[in-house]
C-alpha cells in the first residue's frame, strides 16, 4: 500500500508539473489555427468590397462641447461594407463593445495590462495627429498629419470571435514610391480580434492580435504575429537578412505593411521603443531598404545608418 501511495504522489506530482505546459502548447496550436483561419476569411471577403474608403461620417464638432460632431464610420463600414461579403452574427456600437463579446482589459505583448482600445487614439496617440520638422535640402521643411479621432466598432463572426475594428474613411492608395508616407494616411482598416471572446487570457500574441488593411482598391491586408522583443536595436542594412531566422526558424523581417500595422497598434505591442525599424521591403527604384520612423509613422527608405529590427510570423 505504502508503494502505490508513493506511486500515485509521484504520478501526482509529475502531472501537476508537465499538464499546465501541455494544456499551453495545445492552447497555442488552437490560437494559431484559428488565426490563420480568420486571416484567411478576411483576406477573401476584403477584395470583394469595391472600395474601403468614403463609409460613414465623420464630422468634428463646430465648437468645443457643441455637440454636433458626428462619428458612425466604423458602424457603417461594416453594416453597409463588410456585412455584405462575410457572414456576421452581431454588430456592437462603441458604447458597447463588450456586448460583441470584448474584454475590458487586454495585455500586450509587452506583458502590461492596458483598457480596451476604444478608438484609433488608444491604439497609438500618433494615429490621427503629427507634425514635425526635418532638415531638407539645409532648410526646415514641415510634414503634417491629421485626422479626427474615430471611434471603434465591433462584431462577431459566425465562428465565434469578436472582433473590434478601427477605420479610416480617408484612406489613400500608393500610386508611386514617394519619401515621407505617412502610415496613418494608407490604413483603411485595423482589426482586432480575440479568438475566444472575454474568456481569456485575452493577451496579444496569444488569444489576441491584429489584422490591417493598407489601401481602400487593390487593397493589401497583413496579420504580423511579432516576437516580444526586439531581434537588434542597432543593424546595418546589408546585415539584416538573416537575422530574424538565426534566431528563431519560425520568424522573418515583417514588410514596411507589416512594420506599419505593428506601428498603428503600438500600444498593443507595448515595447517598440526604438525610433526607426528596418523593413524587408526594397524600394523598387534603387537597391534601399523601406523602414518605418516611430516617433512620426513615417514610411521611408535608406541604404545607410543603423537600424533596429523587429521580427514577425504569421
Amino acid at each position: 500500500m505504502a508503494e502505490i501511495l508513493l506511486s500515485l504522489t509521484i504520478i501526482g506530482v509529475v502531472a501537476a508539473i508537465t499538464l499546465p505546459s501541455l494544456t499551453g502548447n495545445i492552447n497555442e496550436r488552437t490560437w494559431n489555427t484559428q488565426r490563420k483561419a480568420l486571416y484567411a476569411r478576411l483576406s477573401q471577403a476584403i477584395p470583394l468590397m469595391d472600395s474601403l474608403n468614403g463609409y460613414g461620417t465623420l464630422q468634428e464638432e463646430s465648437s468645443p462641447g457643441a455637440g454636433d460632431g458626428v462619428d458612425n464610420v466604423a458602424e457603417t463600414f461594416l453594416t453597409g461594407g463588410l456585412s455584405k461579403v462575410l457572414k456576421i452574427n452581431n454588430i456592437c456600437d462603441n458604447e458597447h463593445l463588450d456586448d460583441c463579446g470584448l474584454p475590458e482589459k487586454v495585455t500586450t505583448l509587452a506583458g502590461s495590462q492596458m483598457d480596451f482600445p476604444i478608438d484609433l487614439e488608444a491604439l497609438n496617440p500618433l494615429n490621427t495627429s503629427v507634425s514635425v520638422v526635418w532638415a531638407s535640402g539645409g532648410s526646415g521643411s514641415m510634414h503634417s498629419y491629421s485626422q479626427i479621432n474615430s471611434k471603434a466598432a465591433a462584431f462577431e463572426t459566425a465562428n465565434g470571435e469578436s472582433i473590434a475594428l478601427y477605420y479610416n474613411p480617408r484612406c489613400t492608395t500608393l500610386l508611386a514610391e514617394p519619401n515621407y508616407i505617412y502610415v496613418q494616411k494608407k490604413m483603411c482598416a485595423n482589426f482586432l480580434y480575440d479568438l475566444n471572446g472575454n474568456k481569456g487570457p485575452n493577451t496579444i500574441g496569444k488569444d489576441m492580435g491584429v489584422i490591417t488593411v493598407f489601401y481602400p482598391t487593390d487593397s493589401l491586408i497583413v496579420a504580423p504575429y511579432p516576437q516580444p522583443n526586439d531581434a537588434s536595436t542597432a543593424v546595418a542594412m546589408d546585415d539584416v537578412s538573416g537575422i530574424c531566422k538565426n534566431q528563431d526558424s519560425d520568424y522573418r523581417m515583417p514588410s514596411k505593411e507589416e512594420l506599419g500595422a505593428l506601428f498603428i497598434n503600438k500600444n498593443l505591442i507595448g515595447n517598440m521603443t526604438q525610433d526607426r525599424y528596418w523593413s524587408s521591403s526594397l524600394s523598387s527604384s534603387i537597391d534601399e531598404a523601406w523602414y518605418v520612423k516611430f516617433s512620426v509613422g513615417v514610411m521611408n527608405h535608406m541604404a545607410i545608418d543603423n537600424l533596429a529590427v523587429r521580427c514577425v510570423k504569421r
